[in-house]
């Protein structure tokens, strides 16, 4: 099981807590379902979770409303799935943008991490 927490940036901001408010109620409700899923589940099934071939070990929660598409990019740390981007998916791959984003901050969050713990 995995604990699920969100990617800050040094300013305080919370990108992917940014882009969940911007969804619809019903929309947002779907995402913390999914994330309950991740949590929750020993084996959480591909449709939920996946991970993203040629990236630095970046992982996608997959959520499905309707006809929108919706992911959360991130890494694991642990026992933890630190939640770096979101987005609304228009096309069969994931944008190159996106994934070059989750892993800046991956880089920026262990760094910060090691920083701390010295």
């Amino acid at each position: 099981m995995l604990e699920v927490d969100f990617y800050k940036a040094s300013n305080g901001k919370c990108p992917v807590a940014k882009y969940i408010d911007s969804l619809n109620s019903k929309q947002a409700k779907k995402v913390a379902w999914v994330l309950n899923v991740v949590e929750t589940m020993n084996q959480v099934p591909t449709d939920y979770l996946k991970k993203l071939k040629s990236t630095d070990d970046i992982w996608e929660v997959r959520v499905q409303f309707a006809s929108n598409i919706f992911r959360l990019l991130g890494f694991i740390e642990g026992e933890k799935i630190i939640l770096t981007n979101g987005f609304t998916k228009k096309t069969q791959k994931t944008p190159r943008r996106e994934i070059e984003k989750a892993e800046r901050r991956k880089a920026n969050y262990i760094t910060r991490q090691r920083n701390k713990n010295e």
